[in-house]
């Protein structure tokens, strides 16, 4: 890549009606870049991210990520908080809190972003 690539803010995608809102930004063979937007009141899937690590940065709200035995361990985010969820570790999203949450994504590494399982003890 020889240029500058940009993404203006304007060219956004209004945000889905949907709980879960992902938008990617830039995706190339090992690196995902992207945004995601959890409306208030919502809980995801189980899943793992496979091969890729997940970067993440909390933009505005809050957000819980649920993992462990029995999904029993969470990790709290607000605003201004960075986390690292490593290759292959189950778990999934919560917002429990009444405004939507705004997370930058970055998935790095190869093979699928994102394999949805039964529940938090299952990687297949």
């Amino acid at each position: 890549m020889d240029r500058i690539e940009v993404v203006k803010a304007e060219s956004k995608k209004q945000a889905a009606k949907e709980a879960f809102s992902h938008r990617p930004v830039f995706e190339m063979e090992k690196d995902r870049i992207g945004e995601i937007r959890i409306k208030g009141n919502t809980t995801g899937g189980w899943h793992h991210h496979a091969k890729r690590t997940m970067y993440g940065y909390v933009v505005s709200g809050k957000a819980e990520i649920e993992f462990g035995k029995d999904g029993k361990e969470r990790a709290v985010l607000t605003a201004g908080d960075f986390f690292l969820i490593p290759p292959g570790l189950v778990h999934r999203d919560v917002n429990s809190d009444q405004d939507e949450a705004h997370i930058l994504i970055f998935n790095i590494g190869e093979g699928l972003t994102s394999v949805e399982v039964s529940g938090p003890d299952n990687v297949t």
